[in-house]
């Protein structure tokens, strides 16, 4: 570990807010670092928080290729390089165990392999767990109630959605879907019972789908209008019902849906239409099950949030300086407060923005 120079920034943002059709300005106070600028990283961000609310975010080093992890230790941001050994750390998931030590899924480039690094509160140990043709890319990872990790991830040879998981004695691999060209953009989420469910893109149909287990892997369609469904980030609420936020390319628009409770009908709606917008979506639902998503401004190159306040959808614009929002992960603290890690692809730096509630109520 090692101490990070990082750079400090309150930011101002004029927001506009787009309240299906109806729009309005206002200032957000969101507080703004830079976390790592010491090399071209920060791309393929994952956040997760701890339980005194602090950041733990693995990330992609371009120079050197490496998978890289930081986290604020209460006092100061510490940087590690987890894994040095070929080209590695690209589409990392981050998950945090009972005892805030960090599991990070990724691919390994060079092999195109599935990798797996965690923490075992002494060092850092790395594993192979697939390797079995050119798989690995679009990782999601998440930590069932024993702390045993499951990773959905797409097999780029046969194009198909994989899975695996660690029983608690050794690691199962099995193809979630097989149907047409499919398995991009995944996103993991295990209910309460720790069965999976995953979102991810059908690229043969241009289609959001939605995989789940129940005495075998079961597979949908949720959206087929357009061509949606790329970009998924997914989150179950308290019911365990699915609500993901996704891009629609035909329209350039972020989208999101959920099912409607009792009928069992996916609901979809139109977040946001201004400008290019919707791409790296992250989505985190608050106390009370209302979303939140971080996302991309293409056409302004800045960094987005938008959330449901109960009654219709507010967007803002969080950071505009430099070419900033790609590759956003959210977070949400116990206060509902968002975070969100993303990467700035002018200044090539790892950066982080989070709201302590001071300004924005």
């Amino acid at each position: 570990m090692y101490f990070s120079n990082y750079r400090h920034i309150v930011m101002c943002a004029c927001a506009c807010l787009v309240l299906f059709g109806h729009s309005s300005l206002k200032a957000e106070d969101w507080e703004i670092e830079v976390i790592d600028d010491s090399t071209w990283t920060g791309q393929f961000t994952s956040l997760a928080l701890d339980g005194r609310g602090n950041a733990h975010i693995s990330y992609y080093d371009e120079t050197n290729r490496d998978l890289k992890y930081t986290y604020f230790d209460g006092d100061e941001w510490q940087i590690e390089t987890v894994d040095s050994l070929n080209n590695v750390g690209q589409y990392t998931s981050l998950a945090l165990d009972v005892s805030g030590n960090p599991h990070i899924s990724y691919f390994d480039g060079t092999n195109s392999d599935l990798r797996y690094a965690y923490f075992d509160g002494d060092e850092w140990q790395v594993e192979v767990i697939d390797s079995v043709n050119n798989v690995g890319q679009y990782t999601s990872l998440a930590l069932d109630g024993d702390g045993n990790p499951h990773i959905s991830y797409y097999d780029a040879t046969n194009k198909d959605l994989r899975y695996a998981y660690f029983d608690g004695s050794e690691w199962q691999v099995e193809t979630a879907d097989a149907a047409n060209w499919v398995g991009q953009y995944t996103s993991l989420a295990l209910d309460s019972r720790g069965q999976p469910r995953i979102s991810f893109w059908d690229e043969t149909n241009r289609d959001l789908r939605f995989a789940f287990y129940e005495d075998g892997w079961q597979v949908e369609t949720v959206e087929s209008a357009n061509w949606v469904g790329q970009y998924t980030s997914l989150a179950l609420d308290g019911i365990g019902n699915p609500h993901i936020s996704y891009w629609n390319e035909t329209n350039r628009a972020l989208q999101y849906t959920s099912i409607t409770p009792l009928l069992g009908v996916w609901s979809v709606q139109t977040i946001d239409s201004v400008n290019n917008v919707g791409q790296y979506t992250s989505l985190a639902l608050d106390g009370d099950g209302k979303p939140r998503i971080s996302y991309y401004d293409d056409t302004l190159k800045d960094l987005r949030y938008a959330y449901f306040d109960g009654s219709e959808w507010q967007t803002e614009r969080v950071d505009s300086v430099g070419l900033v929002g790609q590759y956003t992960s959210l977070a949400l603290d116990t206060s509902d407060y968002p975070h969100i890690s993303y990467y700035d692809e002018l200044n090539r730096d790892l950066k982080y923005a989070s709201f302590d509630g001071i300004a924005w109520q």
